[in-house]
C-alpha cells in the first residue's frame, strides 16, 4: 500500500486547513458545544455553515466538475475527512443524500432528475433521508411491505419507514416501496422519490437514550409520488439499492481512524485525572484498544490504495464496518470500565463527563445498524473468504 500522499493532494491540504481554520467558530469546536443547543438550532447552523462550504469549493471533492463537484482524487477525499476531523468542523446534516443518492443519481439518473437533485442536494438546499427500514423489514430489506399503487401517472404511497435518519428535518426521501402487488421479495420493488411536505406524509421523531433525536418513523397515507419520481426502472428498484449501497464501499476509514484515536487521547487523559492509569489492568486494555486502532489505519491506508489503482473491493466492504465499528465500541468499553459506575454521572472529582455520554451511547449501536457484525461476518466468511454457508 502507499501511505503517501501526492504534491497536488498535500496543496489540497493547506487550502482546506486554511479555510477551516478561518470559518469554524472557536466556541463551535469546544467539548460539548453542540450538545448544549437545541436540535432544530444545531441543525440550523450546521446547515448553513455546509453550504457556505460547498459555496467555497469543498464539498463533492470526488463528483465531477460538471455536477458541481472539485473533481478530487481519492486520495483528496481521505485528507477531506481527515482535516474534518482535525479542526472538530461540524457533521453534516445531509450524510446520505451526499454519500448515496448523489453518486447513484450522477449514474442512473435521468437529466431532469441530476438537474433537479444533485445541485441543490450539495448546497443543502433540500434535505434527503433514506426510507429503507420497517418495523417487519430490517435486515431483511426484501421483507418490506409499504406499498405504492399506480393511479394514472402517480404513484399512491401507503406504508411506514423506521430509523430514519433526520426524518423531522427532511424535505424529501429516496424510498423502497413494493410496486407491483404480489411480487416476491426482491422483485416488484422500486425505489421512488416522495416530498415529505406534502399531505399524506408525516414524520415523527423518535428519543435516543441519549436525549436526542436524530432518527424518526415516517407514514404514508394515501401520498402521491409522479411515477418519473422514480430513481432507475420502476420494479427494478432492488438493483438501484444495491448500487446505492455500493458507494458505501469506497470509503477507507481515514476518518474514522482519526476521530477514534482523538478520542482514544480524550479517554487516556480521563485515567490519569482518576488516578486510572497506573492499573495494570487499565493500561493494558488501552494498549489493546491502541493496537487495533492502528490496525484500522492501515487497512484504511490499503482501502485507499485500493480505491486510487481503481479496484472494486466489492464485499470485502464488509471487513472495512467489521474493524472500525468494533474497535471503537471496545474504545468506549474501556471508557466505561476506567470510570465504572460513575459513567452516568454528569461528574466526577471535578471532570466533566457530559461530552462523553453521547460517545458512550453511541458506541453500542455501531455493531448493528450499516449491517450488523452477525451479518458482516456471513459475507467475509462466504463471499470473501469462500467458506460454506
Amino acid at each position: 500500500m502507499d501511505l503517501t500522499y501526492t504534491a497536488a493532494e498535500e496543496a489540497f491540504r493547506s487550502e482546506l486547513r486554511s479555510w477551516l481554520r478561518a470559518s469554524i467558530p472557536e466556541e463551535w469546536q469546544r467539548p460539548g458545544f453542540w450538545d448544549k443547543l437545541d436540535g432544530d438550532e444545531s441543525f440550523r447552523l450546521r446547515r448553513d455553515w455546509e453550504r457556505d462550504k460547498a459555496l467555497a469549493g469543498f464539498a463533492g471533492i470526488e463528483w465531477p466538475t460538471e455536477f458541481g463537484g472539485r473533481g478530487g482524487t481519492p486520495g483528496m477525499r481521505a485528507i477531506y475527512d481527515e482535516e474534518m476531523v482535525l479542526a472538530r468542523a461540524p457533521r453534516t446534516v445531509n450524510p446520505l443524500g451526499l454519500s448515496f443518492l448523489a453518486p447513484t443519481v450522477m449514474a442512473i439518473g435521468t437529466d431532469a432528475q441530476k438537474k433537479e437533485i444533485i445541485g441543490p442536494l450539495l448546497r443543502n438546499e433540500v434535505i434527503w433521508c433514506q426510507g429503507f427500514s420497517e418495523p417487519g423489514a430490517g435486515s431483511d430489506l426484501a421483507a418490506l411491505s409499504t406499498k405504492g399503487v399506480r393511479d394514472g401517472d402517480d404513484f399512491v404511497v401507503n406504508g411506514q419507514k423506521v430509523w430514519t435518519t433526520n426524518a423531522v428535518h427532511g424535505d424529501k426521501i429516496f424510498t423502497m416501496v413494493r410496486t407491483e402487488a404480489g411480487s416476491a421479495k426482491h422483485r416488484g420493488i422500486s425505489m421512488l422519490l416522495i416530498d415529505m411536505h406534502q399531505p399524506g406524509v408525516e414524520a415523527r421523531p423518535l428519543k435516543q437514550m441519549s436525549g436526542a433525536s436524530e432518527f424518526g418513523e415516517v407514514f404514508f397515507t394515501d401520498a402521491r409520488v409522479p411515477a418519473t419520481d422514480c430513481l432507475g426502472e420502476i420494479g427494478d428498484g432492488w438493483r438501484t439499492a444495491m448500487l446505492l449501497l455500493s458507494f458505501e464501499r469506497g470509503a477507507s476509514g481515514i476518518g474514522q481512524y482519526t476521530e477514534f484515536r482523538r478520542q482514544y487521547d480524550e479517554i487516556v487523559e480521563v485515567a490519569k485525572k482518576l488516578g486510572r492509569d497506573r492499573d495494570p489492568v487499565v493500561r493494558d486494555k488501552l494498549a489493546r484498544v491502541l493496537v487495533d486502532l492502528e490496525c484500522l489505519r492501515l487497512h484504511a491506508m490499503h482501502v485507499l490504495t485500493q480505491v486510487e489503482q481503481g479496484r472494486d473491493l466489492g464485499f470485502e466492504a464488509s471487513m472495512t464496518k467489521l474493524q472500525w465499528s468494533e474497535t471503537f465500541q471496545d474504545l468506549w468499553e474501556v471508557f466505561d470500565d476506567i470510570v465504572g459506575e460513575d459513567a452516568t454521572l454528569d461528574s466526577v472529582d471535578d471532570l466533566d463527563l457530559r461530552p462523553f455520554h453521547g460517545q458512550s451511547m453511541w458506541s453500542r449501536s455501531v455493531t448493528i445498524w450499516g449491517g450488523s457484525s452477525q451479518v458482516q461476518r456471513n459475507i467475509t466468511a462466504e463471499r470473501v473468504l469462500g467458506l460454506p454457508r
